[in-house]
């Protein structure tokens, strides 16, 4: 089979109503961090149960802040697993300190507890774990860790807005919780992100989110603001402006019927190829929500005539877009030449990497467009099978 129109991996669902919102936004005469920015920041909070809530302009932002918050840097070190976008650890090297990592669980492919609890030094100041593709990572056990030696855990939630672990939203806890907005995400502001703690860990943050000022544009150049402000730290331009937070509130309004949504593919993909030799589908915990940002597929090799670079060609010869998640963070050079890493060094990381692949996953995406990639992947197994 072929479509006749390519179908993109994860196209952003956004309609009339984000529209409106930024076209009222700019009407407001006010476009860059203000009032928009404040009800969206209650909006999540209250949505996620968290304690409070800061927009920033992408989920590196988010991260990065924390740890700047936490005061992490040059001699410290801070724990995270080599199976994430690059972002996670640029951030630990952009505040001086030394990333080091911990191989993953083999069915979830989030860091494993075990491996996090090896890796620990007296130089170690935090924990940062990935909610892979959406399934929140092992919080109780990585907890645990981080309460017998007194380290932060901060999370990347970058694929897991409207995951739950346990019962409990990720970004309900107290620990800084980093999310994105970006245009691939569950719900979309096309950049953005949105960093979850307690009020006086954010207000801290906040300082440091636009500049170290101690008053950000809103509160100087409204009515009710004052012109005089103080840079109390060195900090960076992260805030989140307006036009952004207008998309973010309908974003938010209709992400239930979005997950709903993603969870319908998903269950629709696992139907297809459960019972498929060559194929290997996601793991989902029964203790946990999980989002279903990606759906990961992984290849049984050994069954195949075709490695998974040659499988990704054949879907794009059928106009089905996919992708890979991710490149292992030890192989890519900077890293590895850097730490004199080897890919047998994160052997889990590394085996899965090699027979990984992301299928199209959208709340956009409509029935026919399922049925396409269901067809397209059994149809290249069915014509590359040992």
């Amino acid at each position: 089979m072929s479509r006749s129109e390519f179908l993109s991996f994860q196209p952003p669902y956004l309609g009339e109503r984000e529209a409106e919102a930024v076209t009222k936004a700019l009407a407001s005469g006010w476009i860059t961090t203000g009032p928009l920015c404040r009800e969206f920041e209650t909006a999540f909070a209250t949505r996620f149960g968290s304690s409070a809530a800061l927009g920033v302009n992408s989920c590196t932002a988010a991260m990065h802040i924390a740890l700047a918050t936490l005061g992490i840097g040059p001699g410290d070190e801070v724990i995270t697993t080599p199976m994430t976008f690059v972002s996670t650890v640029n951030v630990i090297e952009l505040v001086g300190a030394t990333p080091v990592l911990a191989d993953v669980e083999p069915d979830t492919l989030n860091i494993a507890p075990s491996e996090i609890a090896r890796k620990v030094t007296s130089k170690t100041k935090a924990i940062m774990p990935v909610h892979y593709a959406g399934h929140p990572a092992d919080l109780d056990a990585i907890g645990e860790i981080a309460s017998s030696h007194r380290l932060t855990v901060v999370e990347d939630a970058a694929h897991a807005v409207a995951a739950k672990y346990k019962g409990r939203w990720i970004g309900s806890g107290n620990n800084p919780v980093a999310f994105s907005f970006y245009a691939t995400k569950n719900m979309t502001t096309g950049e953005g992100g949105m960093l979850t703690g307690t009020p006086e860990f954010l207000e801290r943050a906040r300082v440091l989110s636009l500049h170290g000022m101690s008053h950000d544009a809103w509160n100087r150049y409204s009515k009710e603001g004052n012109w005089y402000y103080e840079i109390v730290a060195p900090g960076f331009k992260y805030n989140m402006t307006d036009i952004t937070a207008a998309i973010g509130l309908v974003q938010l309004e209709k992400l239930e019927s979005m997950q709903a949504r993603r969870r319908a593919i998903s269950a629709r993909y696992t139907a297809a190829f459960a019972d498929c030799e060559a194929l290997q589908c996601p793991t989902e915990h029964a203790d946990v929500l999980h989002s279903w940002y990606l759906y990961v597929l992984r290849l049984n090799l050994n069954t195949l005539t075709i490695d998974r670079a040659q499988f990704i060609d054949e879907l794009k010869a059928r106009n089905i877009g996919s992708s890979v998640h991710f490149i292992p963070i030890h192989v890519h050079p900077y890293y590895r030449d850097k730490y004199g890493y080897k890919p047998s060094d994160y052997p889990v990381a590394y085996e899965n990497y090699q027979r990984i692949i992301s299928l199209p996953m959208s709340a956009k995406h409509t029935d026919q467009d399922i049925d396409d990639v269901i067809e397209a992947v059994l149809e290249i197994v069915k014509e590359h099978k040992r």
